[in-house]
């Protein structure tokens, strides 16, 4: 095909459905008829293009048109309860369950990963040593030391949302850098781990680790695993440009992803609440008890959330990602 003759021939249609698109909320019905008919025949105009003589900067710029075109003719779909509603019971708890086999392995590898570098520390002095100089380790352990009172050096609304902010920056972080392989997702995870394993090495040494972990339990079950939940999903959408399976890579991780950029959403609600915990709750003045007790409930309630409503979700055919009939809303692109 002769691209300059091809142009030539069809490039007053294109500019013309290029001025309609300029006043499309002004149209008379011929005007809007012509408008389908020119949008119907540009997208065949760029397919033939992309297939017989691909030109990077014409094809990107009918993508535009067509993408355009599309937008006025099907119009803008909005968001609806109903959306939200399906979002919370099935999209989102089936995305979480159906990476369980990612983030459940996650799970137990980095616990482990902690206790052995808190085990670490604790044993080893000179390890404590390069940390932090005997007197600064002895304010950070000590009864009302910086371990204790940093849940309640801020007001307590303050504080959950700057842990939020915190704890939702690292999800997304881990769900967006899968994508490289997930080796930063790896990176995200250790220091979080070394993070815990500090904590419980210094305060196992000074024979407070009871006290750590009364502080720690009530909003880390849930925070820890919301993070273990994106990391393993980040981990997953990794594993996906190496091993697309039967699907293309493309259309791999367009579904992957879709479902990822949903889990984050969903797992910044799931950190606001366990931001409440330790804003609200883990420098109260409950019993140590009663402030645990709330956190291994809110960790069991997202369990049960996950595997009731993910699970049936699931076995009715939902993946997490977006509906069937807006998976193809999709334009031909340049490559």
């Amino acid at each position: 095909m002769d691209l300059d003759v091809f142009v030539s021939t069809h490039r007053a249609e294109w500019d013309r459905l290029a001025a309609l698109l300029r006043r499309q909320r002004r149209l008379t019905g011929a005007e809007a008829d012509e408008l389908v008919s020119l949008y119907q025949r540009t997208a065949t105009h760029l397919s033939v293009i992309q297939s017989s003589a691909p030109d990077p900067q014409l094809t990107g710029w009918l993508s535009q048109l067509v993408a355009r075109a599309r937008s006025a003719v099907t119009g803008t779909r909005r968001a609806s309860w109903h959306d939200v509603v399906r979002f919370l019971t099935q999209g989102f708890p089936a995305a979480v369950y159906r990476s369980r086999r990612w983030w459940i392995p996650t799970a137990l590898i980095s616990t482990a990963v902690g206790a052995v570098l808190g085990w670490w520390i604790a044993t080893h002095p000179e390890v404590q040593a390069s940390i932090a100089a005997p007197g600064q380790l002895r304010s950070l352990t000590r009864p009302g030391g910086e371990y204790e009172t940093y849940y309640s050096s801020h007001p307590a609304a303050a504080f959950a949302a700057q842990v939020w902010t915190n704890n939702a920056q690292a999800a997304a972080l881990c769900l967006v850098l899968g994508v490289f392989l997930g080796i930063p997702v790896l990176w995200v995870l250790f220091e979080n781990m070394l993070n815990l394993g500090v904590g419980v090495g210094l305060m196992s040494s000074a024979g407070r680790l009871d006290t750590f972990l009364g502080l720690i339990l009530p909003h880390g079950l849930l925070e820890l695993t919301a993070v273990f939940v994106a990391a393993g999903t980040g981990l997953r959408l990794g594993w996906t440009v190496i091993d697309p399976g039967p699907r293309t890579r493309r259309t791999a991780l367009a579904e992957e992803g879709r479902g990822a950029l949903g889990m984050a959403i969903g797992l910044a609600l799931v950190l606001f609440v366990s931001g409440a915990i330790e804003g609200f709750v883990t420098p109260s003045g409950l019993p140590t008890w009663a402030r645990v007790g709330i956190g291994v409930l809110a960790e069991l309630a997202f369990l049960s959330y996950v595997y009731v409503l993910g699970g049936r979700a699931v076995r009715a055919g939902d993946t997490g990602d977006v509906e069937a009939d807006e998976r193809s809303a999709t334009v031909p692109m340049a490559a």
